[in-house]
């Protein structure tokens, strides 16, 4: 929503507020991590799933992707809708979104693959074995039974399995959203 609004509504202050966010993305990850665990640790979000989820469920490369591709929405279109009578909230949701669909699909692999196999932030969040991702197991596993390479191949595949499973299942999505910049 972000991206559509610094792509296509005028307010002020909006090129710097999408300038600092690019700034941003210059700044390491791991930069945030302290002060983002502090933060989780405060809401009682530590050890918890969504301790892990909720970081990592915005960030600017979305807000800039969503704007790139906002951009190349026909303005006409928009206009007309609110010729009609059409709000901002009615022409997001009815007319906006569905155009959206394929870069939102595509940062929902993004997302996916991202936090599938993040090792470091759920290594920092989840304390209880139980609630382990799984490369966090493997790499547990891993220490444990350093010579088992069976195991540890059979961990590797479980681990890819699923990212394989929803790469097939979106894959017409993600690759129009991957492609929608190059036809003209």
């Amino acid at each position: 929503m972000a991206g559509y609004a610094f792509a296509k509504l005028q307010f002020s202050g909006r090129d710097r507020v999408f300038q600092a966010l690019l700034a941003a993305l210059v700044i390491p990850g791991q930069v945030a991590m302290m002060p983002l665990f502090l933060m989780l640790k405060q809401m009682g979000l530590v050890n918890t799933w969504a301790g892990v989820i909720l970081p990592g469920m915005a960030g600017v490369f979305g807000i800039y992707l969503v704007r790139q591709y906002a951009r190349s929405l026909p303005d006409a279109l928009l206009e007309a809708a609110r010729m009609d009578g059409a709000g901002e909230w009615r022409i997001f949701w009815l007319i906006v979104l569905p155009m959206l669909k394929p870069v939102i699909v595509t940062l929902a692999v993004f997302g996916f693959l991202g936090s599938w196999n993040d090792f470091m932030w759920p290594l920092i969040v989840l304390t209880d074995a139980d609630l382990h991702t799984l490369p966090v197991a493997v790499a547990s596993l891993s220490r444990e039974h350093v010579a088992d390479g069976e195991l540890m191949m059979a961990g590797a595949v479980v681990t890819v399995l699923p990212v394989l499973v929803l790469f097939i299942a979106l894959q017409k999505h993600y690759l129009q959203g991957l492609m929608s910049g190059s036809i003209k």
